[in-house]
Formats: C-alpha cells, structure tokens, sequence
C-alpha cells in the first residue's frame, strides 16, 4: 500500500496478506492526534471537546448557536491542523515559523508589506453596491430582501484576492535568502500572483499546474510565463501539482522556497495565508462603518480550499452577530458523487500535512473533486475552516455548476462585472439566501477573483455567441 503525506510517498508494509482496511487504520493514526485540547481563558481553564456537526439539513441557513472559540498559537484549530510530515521537514516549517514571526513584528517588513500592496497591487479594493443585483432579488419578494454588496478583489492586480499572500511571502522569502519559488496553482489565480511577485522582487518562479486545467485557464499561463515563470505540467489535478510542487521545494531545502497560495497543509502555512489574506475583513469592517455605519449582517464567500473565505471571515469571527456562510463547489449535484463539497460531505482525515475534512472513500483513498472551477477542484480543505465547521460559527453549502454559472451570466448582464466561475458560486447561493432576509440586511460576497478567464468555459457550457 501506499500513502501520500505532503508530496512524499511512503510504503506501508505488512505480514499479513489479509486485507487491512486502511481507513480503520487511518482513522487509529488520527485518533492519537485528536487528545483533549486546553485553551487557557483568564481565570479559568476550559477544556474543549470538539462539539457534534451542526445539521442544516431542514434549513441550509439557520443561523448558528453561540460557541466558544479557542484560540491557536500553534497551528492547532480545535482537533484540526498539525504538522504531519517527515521529520526532515520539520526543521524548514520551524524555520519558516521562526521568519514568519519575525517578519509581523518588523515595523520595517509591515511598512514595505502596505506600500506594496496599496501602490503595486491597488489595495484598497472597493466595497461595491449592486443596486441592479439587490433590486433583482428584491422584484422576487414583493419588493423587499437584502443590499448585496461585492467585496471587489477582482481589482487588485493579477486580477483576484491571491497577491495579497503572494507578495508577502514572496517579500519573506527574499528575507530567508532563497534565490527561487516553487508553488502549485489551480485556476492559475495564485501561479499568476507568484509569478508577477517573483518578478517584482528578482526570484526564480516555478508553477506546477495539472495539464487539465493549463487548457481551460490558458490565458492566465500565456501571462505567467510572459512574467518570466516556469510552468510545469502535471498529471491529475490541483492536488497533484501541490504534491510535485511540494516534491520540487523538498529536493533543494536551502535554496527554494514553497509558496502556498493555498490555506491547507502543515503549520504554519494556513495560518501564514489566513494573516496575510485578513486584510480583505479589515478593510471590510472599515468600509461598512463608512458606508451605513455598522458591520456586515452576513459575509459570503466561495470555499476551495480557505483563503479567501478566511480572508473575508477571519475580521469578524469574534463577532456573534456577523453570519459566516461558506459556499463549496456542489459539482453535478451531491448525489452524483461528482463535487468539490469537503465539507458538506468529506469525512476527517490527514492530508498533506494536517487533520481536516476530506473526501475519501471507505478505504480512505481520496477522491476525485469536480467543480467547473479549476480553483475549486481540490479533496480538502484548511484546517481552519473545518474547525469553524464542527464549531457550528459558520455555515456551508453548496452550489451547483449550472448554479454558479446562472451566477455569472447574472452579475455581467445586471452589473457589468465578471466574476470568476470561484466566485460565481458565492453568487450562485445567493438565490436561495436572498428570500430568507429581512430587507435590508446588508451581505457582502467576496468577489475573490476576475472572471474573464472563464468566458470560453461559460460560453461552450451556454452556447453563447461570443460576438
């Protein structure tokens, strides 16, 4: 038998011809991770038992019961999270720990960090209000629902939320003194970010990409490698470019540096993404207080693997009366068997490198994610986000690929704006969320990237006339 563990292939050998059902013995390795976790309060000591999942099977947005949040210094969200990786691994994650820390208590780090993300990547991004969208809803219920605004991420430079991330720790890795990044990308989103970051910055940059989705994002690969990349070809799926990527960054520890665009695997890389992606909420918070003098009443965002969703929720988690609704990739339908919903219906295991929801079979072999959204197509999701599941904090459902594109088609005809087919799923759940408030109520969705990469998708799934 075999079994991957951040990129790195290990045989597991037994005496016995007789059948081991890997999952029962996957599930025993878990079981010793999963110990009492103690989260120390002022005055008091409260131990946390992860609480059952919360059902949303008779209402998908039933707003959730109030619970304790503990907090993690170590890359630990409850029983989620960990570093499960050879041993010859965990000197470089310490390391990276040690430059991470460093790097947010540097004045200087954080004043090059907010000069380069305000003139280089054109943050702010602007909170939008779709009046033709929110008057579209509105129609359908007597002339009342919510104001949708569009947290505008498609306007940062790349043209989705990914430079956030993909500056700062391009900017910590000429710190640590690596000549050259290596990362995996699924939408090419994040391959494009890294890659725009690499040449800003004078760093090496190499893409692994699976071959599936460099056909249907070519657009986004013509201009990594017009920005100086590398792009890489792999077998399978996004999961298998972050295993060659992670392979590629292994084989030469001292000189390269693997830079996860995504909030999945071993510490302290989704806590790495999830800080760097926060100032979506902090600019959120900000701009609701100018717009109508107060917090979001709700924050949609689509959920891959986390990093923009923890982006946009990670600001308001603290805030009880802020709803968090995650929205996955529901594929051809949940039935079906062909989706992207690790949270709706994965189970917990360890991969790449850490405990979370993940999608396997009942021999715990991972299976294959579906989603029209490249950036979506992946068996996990981060550490973080599972925790705020099983917490009951925030909710997720599903949208479907007929759903995500209606979507799209929707916010370009009504708004004039392309969202990405990634963020065209938060939208996608809107028709169903929209009956359910009270007019008024204000929602933010994350519009976490630019969609003109999709246009040939969506036009050979509707049949539209591009002319």
């Amino acid at each position: 038998m075999a079994c991957k563990l951040q990129g790195t292939l290990i045989r597991c050998h037994s005496r016995s011809s007789k059948f081991i059902d890997q999952k029962e013995r996957a599930a025993s390795v878990v079981a010793q991770a999963l110990v009492t976790h103690q989260t120390k309060l002022p005055q008091l000591n409260v131990t946390y038992v992860p609480p059952p999942t919360p059902s949303m099977d008779n209402n998908p947005f039933q707003t959730p019961q109030k619970k304790e949040l503990p907090i993690s210094t170590s890359g630990k969200f409850g029983r989620f999270g960990g570093k499960f990786v050879p041993e010859t691994i965990i000197a470089c994650l310490s390391q990276l720990e040690a430059e991470f820390k460093k790097a947010m208590a540097d004045d200087a780090f954080q004043a090059e960090l907010a000069e380069a993300l305000r003139d280089y990547a054109g943050r702010e991004t602007p909170l939008y209000h779709t009046k033709r969208l929110s008057e579209y809803y509105k129609s359908r219920n007597n002339g009342t629902g919510p104001d949708i605004y569009l947290k505008r991420e498609d306007l940062n430079h790349g043209g989705s939320h990914k430079m956030n991330n993909a500056l700062a720790q391009a900017m910590i890795a000429k710190r640590m003194g690596c000549k050259s990044v290596v990362t995996a990308t699924g939408s090419g989103h994040h391959g494009l970010a890294t890659a725009a970051a690499c040449a800003k910055l004078a760093l090496e940059c190499t893409v692994f990409m699976a071959a599936k989705d460099i056909e249907r994002q070519y657009s986004n690969v013509r201009l990594m490698k017009l920005l100086g990349a590398q792009v890489e070809a792999v077998d399978g799926g996004f999961r298998d470019a972050a295993s060659d990527a992670f392979r590629c960054w292994v084989g030469d520890l001292e000189n390269k540096y693997h830079l996860t665009g995504s909030a999945v695997g071993p510490h302290p890389c989704p806590s790495m993404v999830r800080e760097f992606q926060s100032v979506i909420g902090k600019e959120t918070r900000t701009q609701a207080l100018e717009k109508w003098g107060g917090k979001p009443d709700v924050l949609v965002a689509c959920v891959g693997t986390g990093s923009n969703a923890l982006g946009l929720f990670h600001e308001f988690v603290d805030d009880e009366d802020v709803r968090l609704i995650g929205v996955e990739g529901g594929g051809l339908g949940l039935e079906s068997g062909k989706h992207s919903s690790t949270l709706s219906k994965g189970e917990v295991g360890v991969y790449h490198g850490a405990i979370s929801y993940l999608l396997q079979d009942q021999h715990g072999q991972i299976i294959h994610p579906h989603s029209i959204a490249a950036g979506m197509e992946y068996p996990g999701v981060g550490p973080e986000l599972s925790f705020l599941k099983e917490s009951g904090r925030a909710e997720f459902c599903s949208a479907t690929d007929e759903e995500a594109l209606d979507a799209y088609e929707k916010v370009c005809r009504l708004e004039g704006i392309f969202p990405s087919l990634e963020a065209a799923h938060a939208l996608g759940i809107l028709e169903k969320l929209a009956p359910t408030l009270c007019d008024g109520t204000k929602v933010v969705v994350n519009c976490s990237g630019r969609g003109d990469k999709d246009a040939a998708i969506v036009f050979n799934r509707r049949l539209l006339d591009p002319q």
